[in-house]
């Protein structure tokens, strides 16, 4: 647990890897059990409540998890408690890198209250979505130059994973919009000064172009995804067709030559050369069928 004051307020950070759930410590600070539940789950949606009585501001939301989890990248919440001059937060070593931002940031501010650090954070936290999805982008790119070169099984496997840590991203960032659009109907939005709104709008807009970039990151991959489907289906067919004629041409051959092989009194069979004009009939046979084939196949 890490403690800093900034003018008259106080921030309390509780790395939650570090301290049980059953902890005094969350006693100390009034963290009901129905917070704890929120801030342990990483896979709560993000969210907002505001407890009027206690004028209490519980803002849970979504920061990306920099390691990748099988092998695609996903989010994990991050909880904000604000009540009066105190603001509480529970990180864990996966989003423990916000906490280490929003310290500098908090360094170079202390004449900050509580409503501006949570704003600013918020802020830092999608700030460190667009790197990673630039980094998505030039993957799949490479992805894509690859697939034109050879559409290989781990080449579309690696596409998959794409398209799956894409729909995480779109998911988790329009449930922080969301989040930041219900604050400004909430109760301590009316207490918030000119710059504190301004920060909130700040906030929306950020969060708006994040939404607005990870839905066209994976609407670019299910496009691709769609037209290396097709392509596999039109191979796929082209296969069939060839193994189709290859099939029929090779029913002539077998008509003929059992035809020639019953044991009856069959013309041709006495000549000296007969093997001879047996195998120009298949010849024969097989050209007309591949003209019709050829003409239907067109056609």
């Amino acid at each position: 647990m890490s403690v800093m004051h900034f003018g008259d307020n106080t921030w309390i950070n509780i790395n939650s890897d570090l301290i049980s759930e059953y902890s005094s410590i969350y006693d100390t600070y009034e963290i009901d059990d129905e917070m704890i539940e929120y801030a342990l789950d990483k896979n709560e949606r993000a969210h907002m409540e505001y407890n009027r009585r206690t004028k209490t501001l519980v803002v849970i939301y979504n920061v990306l998890n920099l390691s990748k989890e099988e092998n695609h990248y996903e989010t994990i919440p991050l909880t904000f408690i604000v009540r009066q001059n105190q603001i509480v937060t529970i990180s864990n070593s996966q989003n423990e890198y916000i906490i280490d931002a929003i310290v500098e940031e908090l360094e170079e501010n202390l004449h900050w209250n509580v409503f501006n650090l949570l704003l600013h954070s918020l802020f830092v936290i999608s700030e460190h979505y667009f790197p990673v999805i630039e980094k998505l982008n030039k993957e799949q790119q490479n992805i894509s130059k690859l697939l034109r070169k050879k559409t290989t099984k781990n080449n579309l496997f690696a596409l998959s994973d794409l398209e799956i840590g894409g729909m995480y991203l779109v998911s988790a960032t329009k449930q922080n919009a969301v989040v930041l659009e219900q604050l400004k109907t909430q109760q301590a939005f009316k207490e918030f000064d000119d710059f504190e709104r301004e920060q909130l709008e700040d906030n929306i807009i950020e969060a708006k172009q994040l939404v607005e970039m990870t839905d066209l990151h994976l609407q670019i991959l299910r496009q691709i995804s769609g037209t290396y489907n097709n392509v596999l289906n039109n191979n796929l067919n082209d296969t069939m067709k060839f193994l189709t004629v290859i099939s029929i041409l090779m029913t002539i051959p077998d008509i003929v030559t059992g035809f020639f092989g019953m044991n009856v009194q069959i013309p041709l069979t006495e000549l000296r050369y007969g093997w001879a004009i047996i195998l120009f009939i298949i010849a024969l046979g097989w050209m007309g069928a591949l003209k019709v084939i050829q003409k239907l196949m067109k056609d």
